[in-house]
């Protein structure tokens, strides 16, 4: 059926192209511009609010909206679209409350309201090609078909997260610790990347893209490569031009050996 003339598939068909657009415009433009929020926040980028208020509403519409379209589909009622739902909006209560929260005791800077609008944009297109790829126009299949790929994208999706959420709160206790100062993070994997939280979280989404086994899902894992890659980039050059005597010139930016 159509609504307003345009038919939902043909929605779902432009969103998801444009999620795999946005994955090579991400790469130039974050290698010539740094988002200006964290430790690259800088004025310029307009009226700023809190990172933690930031957070919060940016992030907002993984839930709202993801719960809001799940039963509009036709595999609502079917065990694995809803697993798999589940650990989307599993990730996305720790990034956009549990987070938010943790970080309100020791958050300095402001958050620019121009790139908190940018993330809300993308996170509406981003939780509707999502959920309506897992909900709706996922083929149908027999929980055997695919235990292989749930034993091993769980695993990494598991693995990834217990990184991403220790390397974070690592993080907070550091700048904690600092009063709000940035220092040189030491051990466990910081030893080997400067930003394990990155990490983490982007090998949360490659194991989720291997149990969706959708172009969707594919096309969410690169934009994360993409964009937590080049923002670790980023990161380590910062690490090295302020603490050029702590900082390990050795640890790479996201990929342990490699990036």
């Amino acid at each position: 059926m159509r609504s307003g003339g345009l038919d939902d598939s043909d929605l779902y068909t432009y969103t998801s192209i444009t999620l795999y657009m946005m994955i090579p415009l991400t790469i130039i433009g974050l290698r010539f511009q740094n988002a200006p929020y964290g430790k690259h926040y800088r004025t310029g980028w307009g009226p700023t609010i809190s990172p933690p208020l930031a957070w919060f509403l940016m992030e907002s519409p993984t839930l709202w909206l993801t719960i809001l379209l799940y039963p509009l589909g036709r595999h609502s009622s079917h065990p694995l679209p809803f697993f798999l739902t589940s650990l989307y909006v599993i990730h996305y209560i720790n990034r956009t409350i549990i987070y938010p929260l943790r970080q309100k005791t020791v958050s300095k800077s402001q958050f620019p309201i121009s790139i908190a609008l940018q993330a809300f944009l993308f996170n509406i297109l981003n939780a509707y090609t999502q959920t309506r790829s897992i909900s709706h126009y996922r083929p149908d299949e027999d929980i055997r078909q695919v235990l292989v790929r749930f034993v091993l994208g769980g695993g990494l999706f598991v693995w990834g997260m217990w990184v991403n959420i220790t390397s974070d709160a690592e993080l907070l206790r550091l700048r904690k610790k600092g009063k709000g100062k940035y220092v040189v993070p030491m051990g466990g994997w910081f030893d080997y990347v400067t930003c394990p939280n990155y990490m983490g979280e982007t090998v949360e989404w490659l194991g989720w893209s291997i149990m969706c086994w959708s172009p969707a899902a594919f096309g969410f894992f690169l934009f994360t490569c993409a964009n937590l890659g080049m923002r670790a980039a980023s990161s380590r050059k910062w690490y090295l031009e302020k603490f050029a005597d702590e900082f390990p010139a050795e640890r790479m930016a996201f990929v342990p050996l490699l990036y």
